[in-house]
C-alpha cells in the first residue's frame, strides 16, 4: 500500500510521494516564544516525531525543519511587559522546548530556525512580491500583499473571501490596507518596537516581518521551493497557512507544498483548553511533579492525529501501566532462559504478523491508535508464550527483542520510559529475596505467611505475577 496521509487542500487521503524518490523535506510550524509549552503544543511537537521517525522507519531520507517564531506581536507585548530585549525574552522559552523535547523523546530535527535569523531574506522575498504586483506598501511603511491579485487564494481553507479574516493576529494587522481582506507581510513600526529591538531597516520603511512571511521564508530557505510535506495544528490552516501558499507561490511561481497534513486540537477532561478555561496544562509542570515522561508521551500519541484526544490524569495513569508493560516484556524476553537446542514456538510467526500490522496501521494516514493495538498484541501473546515455555529458542527470543526495538524506533516508549525508570540494585536483592521467602512459605504450605510477603511486597508497588515458569515481578511505577 505504502503511506498515505489525508491532505488538507484535497481533504481526502492520498500516497505520499516525495518529489524526490527516497529523499523528503518536511516543514513543520514550530512554537511562538511568549510562553511555556503546553499539551497541546506537545501533542503537535509529537506527531512531528512520529512522522519523522517512521518516514525513516520505511527508508527514506528526511530533512526535517521546524521554526521558532521569535517576533511577532505577542513576543513584542510580552518582551515590553517585562522591560527586556526580545532575544533576551524568547532564549529561555527556546531553551526550554528543546529541553522538554529531549525528555519525551522527540528527536532533534535537522534545523531549528528562527525569525530573526532570515531577515534579509524576508526582505528579498517582499521586494520581489512588490515586483510582481502582488503587494503594496503604505505611507507608514508596511506592506500589504494583494489577495485580489491570487486567484487562487483560499484553496486550503475553502474560506469563501466574503466572510473575511478573523483571529487575534489579524486584529492587529490594520495598519492602513486597502482592502480588509489584505494581509500584512511587512509591518511599519509601531510604538513599543523600537523598545524590544523588533525593527528593521528596509527600502519602504523601517518595521518588522509579518508573522505568516516569516514561516514562508524560513521553508523556502531551509526545505526549498517546494516543500514535499507542510505540518501543524489545525488552528493553522486559516490564515496562516493559507497566506504561507499566496506568498510563496507569487514569489516563485512554484507549487510550495505537496501535501499539507494537520493536526487536530486535544482536550483536557473533555473541556477545550483555554486560559480562560483555567485548564492550561504546562508540561514543564508535569515533569516537575515528577509525571514520567514516557507516560506523557505514550498519553499524547494514543490517538490518531485527525481524531480528538482527552488529556486526563487517569489517563496518564493508565500510560505508566502501559509503558510498563513494555518494559517488562523487555525484561522478561531478555531474562529469559534460551537455547537454540530448544523446540520452536509460535513467536517467529507472531513477530512477523506484528510488524505487518503495525505498518498497515501507520500507512493508513498514521493511524497510530492501531500500531499501538499491534504492539499489546503482540506484548500478550509473546507472554503467553513466555509462561508455557521454559526455555526459549535463543533465535524467537533475539527475534522478539528486534520487533519491540523495530516498532519502539517508531513510538519510543521503551526508549523513553528506560531513562526513567531505574530499579536500583538493593531494592532488587530485596524483591528476590522476598520472592524466595514467600516461594518457601507456599511450599510448605503456610498461604498465610505467603500472602503477607506478597503485600509487603504490594506496598512498595512490586506486582507479582506466578506462571508455570515461576514467578515474576515489575515496579508499577515509572520515575519519581
Amino acid at each position: 500500500m505504502g503511506l498515505h496521509l489525508f491532505n488538507t487542500v484535497s481533504r481526502r487521503l492520498e500516497p505520499f510521494e516525495p518529489l524526490n524518490p527516497g529523499r523528503v523535506g518536511i516543514y513543520g510550524c514550530g512554537p511562538t516564544l511568549y510562553g511555556p509549552a503546553h499539551i497541546g503544543n506537545f501533542r503537535t511537537f509529537l506527531f512531528y516525531d512520529l512522522i519523522h521517525r517512521y518516514v525513516e522507519w520505511r527508508g527514506l531520507e528526511v530533512h526535517f525543519v521546524m521554526n521558532f517564531t521569535d517576533v511577532d506581536d505577542k513576543t513584542i507585548k510580552a518582551a515590553r511587559a517585562k522591560g527586556t530585549s526580545l532575544p533576551e525574552y524568547t532564549a529561555p522559552y527556546l531553551d526550554a522546548v528543546l529541553e522538554e523535547s529531549d525528555a519525551l523523546g522527540v528527536r532533534r530535527f535537522d534545523s531549528y530556525p528562527r525569525a530573526t535569523e532570515y531577515i534579509k531574506e524576508m526582505i528579498e522575498l517582499v521586494q520581489r512580491l512588490l515586483d510582481r504586483g502582488l503587494a503594496y506598501a503604505t505611507p507608514d511603511g508596511s506592506v500589504f500583499y494583494d489577495i485580489s491579485a491570487f486567484p487562487d487564494y483560499g484553496r486550503l481553507s475553502g474560506k469563501d473571501l466574503k466572510e473575511g479574516r478573523t483571529g487575534d493576529r489579524v486584529a492587529t494587522d490594520d495598519y492602513g490596507k486597502d482592502d480588509v481582506r489584505d494581509f500584512a507581510v511587512w509591518k511599519g513600526v509601531k510604538e513599543g518596537d523600537e523598545e524590544v529591538g523588533a525593527v528593521w531597516d528596509a527600502p519602504w520603511g523601517r518595521g518588522r516581518p509579518g508573522w505568516h512571511l516569516e514561516c514562508s521564508v524560513m521553508a523556502l530557505s531551509e526545505v526549498g521551493e517546494t516543500v514535499d510535506l507542510h505540518l501543524g495544528g489545525e488552528d493553522l490552516i486559516f490564515p496562516h497557512h493559507e497566506d504561507e501558499i499566496a506568498q510563496s507561490e507569487g514569489a516563485t511561481g512554484k507549487l510550495f507544498v505537496r501535501q499539507w497534513v494537520h493536526a487536530k486540537h486535544l482536550k483536557v477532561n473533555g473541556r477545550k483548553m483555554s486560559k480562560s478555561s483555567g485548564n492550561v496544562v504546562i508540561v514543564r509542570d508535569l515533569l516537575d511533579e515528577g509525571v514520567s515522561p514516557a507516560a506523557i508521551r505514550h498519553q499524547l500519541l494514543s490517538a490518531q492525529y485527525r481524531t480528538e484526544l482527552n488529556f486526563t490524569r487517569e489517563g496518564l495513569h493508565a500510560s505508566t501501566r502501559a509503558v510498563n508493560r513494555l518494559l517488562d516484556l523487555e525484561a522478561r524476553l531478555s531474562a529469559h532462559p534460551g537455547s537454540e537446542d530448544a523446540p520452536g514456538t509460535e513467536l517467529p510467526v507472531v513477530s512477523e504478523e506484528t510488524i505487518a500490522a503495525f505498518t498497515r496501521a501507520m500507512d493508513d494516514d498514521l493511524n497510530v491508535s492501531e500500531g499501538i493495538a499491534s504492539l499489546f498484541g503482540f506484548l500478550g501473546r509473546c507472554n503467553s508464550i513466555l509462561d508455557t515455555t521454559p526455555v526459549l529458542k535463543e533465535s524467537e527470543r533475539a527475534g522478539g527483542l528486534a520487533v519491540l526495538e523495530s516498532l519502539d524506533d517508531v513510538l519510543g516508549f521503551l526508549e523513553v520510559g528506560r531513562r526513567s525508570r531505574v530499579v536500583d540494585s538493593e531494592l532488587r536483592e530485596w524483591v528476590e529475596e522476598r520472592i524466595g521467602a514467600r516461594a518457601n512459605a507456599r511450599a510448605e504450605g503456610d498461604w498465610s505467611a505467603a500472602d503477607a510477603i506478597r503485600n509487603e511486597l504490594a506496598g512498595r508497588g512490586i506486582t507479582l505475577e506466578d506462571g508455570p515458569a515461576g514467578t515474576r515481578w515489575k515496579s508499577e511505577r515509572i520515575g519519581r
